[in-house]
């Protein structure tokens, strides 16, 4: 009789669970929707965004860029936030989520952000981390004790609520970290939503600000590149473009948009791949649930129709005996 108890409290315990598992699954699926019509939504703007960006970056070169830069200024400094310098120490901003039950989608960001760290240090550089969300910060703190980086802040409720704002924060601290030669270049590592079923973890470069590497090269839009252009006699040209009031304002503007844009992009990427996965983690445990279920139930069913055929067969057994 225990064994049987022991089997219907199993199944109960397992039902319970489903339960559980089953709403997170209906509550992500709900806000996934929302998350991706977000990240579809801000792309073609961070595309237009990188076009203007790389024009004036180009045009900056060819004026030439002064190596003499004031440090009291910090995002606003585009100058400063342009040039390259030799890289002696490396930031990296870390982006994972502040809830489990996603998967294995903090430890995929954890593994990428130790292999990167890991490297580095190989490299004899040192790595000053900041951490957006609290799930990657234990094993990121264990790591530390064995390639010995700093940890310089972290960021907890940014993903409650994610709005340009908060990415302006996140970029103005960075911005004065590299303009106060702290750090030699800035790299963020987040995921990039695919679909409901895929996400990648990827690293884009956010300091010095350049475009020799495609940071964003996923996010184009074809429609809009082709309004962009203008076709003569079959050749395909850009149109000439003219910086009102002039060069160095539109820097000194689109700067620290391109730089906050990009930290923005990528918490709207990280959301939507966070929800993705915890939805499909979800429902496969749903699914592990229902059939551990109908496991126990053919288990329970079997014990308890031994523990019948038992005492039918002690039933009969004391009848023969009295007669």
């Amino acid at each position: 009789m225990s064994n049987l108890r022991n089997v219907k409290d199993r199944i109960n315990s397992i039902k319970n669970t489903q339960k559980i598992t089953r709403a997170m699954k209906m509550v992500a699926a709900a806000k996934v929707k929302k998350a991706e019509n977000n990240v579809r939504a801000s792309r073609p703007f961070t595309n237009a965004l990188h076009k203007m960006f790389s024009f004036a970056y180009k045009e900056a070169q060819k004026d030439g860029l002064s190596t003499s830069v004031s440090k009291n200024q910090s995002i606003e400094n585009y100058k400063a936030l342009l040039l390259k310098r030799e890289i002696d120490t490396v930031g990296i901003v870390i982006i994972s989520s502040n809830k489990g039950l996603a998967g294995a989608y903090s430890a995929n960001i954890v593994r990428y952000s130790i292999n990167m760290i890991k490297n580095y240090t190989r490299e004899g550089k040192k790595v000053i981390v900041y951490l957006v969300g609290q799930k990657a910060i234990p094993a990121i703190k264990t790591a530390q004790k064995q390639y010995n980086f700093e940890i310089k802040k972290t960021y907890i409720n940014v993903l409650d609520g994610i709005n340009s704002s908060s990415a302006f924060i996140i970029a103005s601290n960075l911005a004065e970290d590299y303009i106060a030669d702290n750090i030699d270049e800035i790299q963020l590592i987040t995921t990039r939503y695919k679909n409901m079923m895929t996400y990648t973890v990827e690293n884009w470069q956010l300091l010095p600000a350049v475009t020799d590497k495609e940071t964003i090269k996923d996010f184009r839009n074809k429609e809009l590149d082709e309004e962009l252009k203008i076709n003569i006699k079959g050749k395909t040209i850009q149109p000439l473009s003219e910086f009102i009031p002039d060069l160095k304002t539109v820097l000194k503007k689109i700067v620290p948009m391109y730089i906050t844009n990009i930290i923005y992009q990528a918490l709207l990427e990280a959301t939507a791949s966070e929800l993705a996965s915890r939805m499909t983690a979800m429902s496969a445990a749903t699914n592990n649930a229902g059939e551990m279920i109908a496991n126990l139930t053919i288990e329970y069913n079997k014990e308890r129709q031994a523990k019948i055929t038992q005492e039918i067969t002690e039933v009969i057994s004391g009848a023969g005996a009295l007669k």
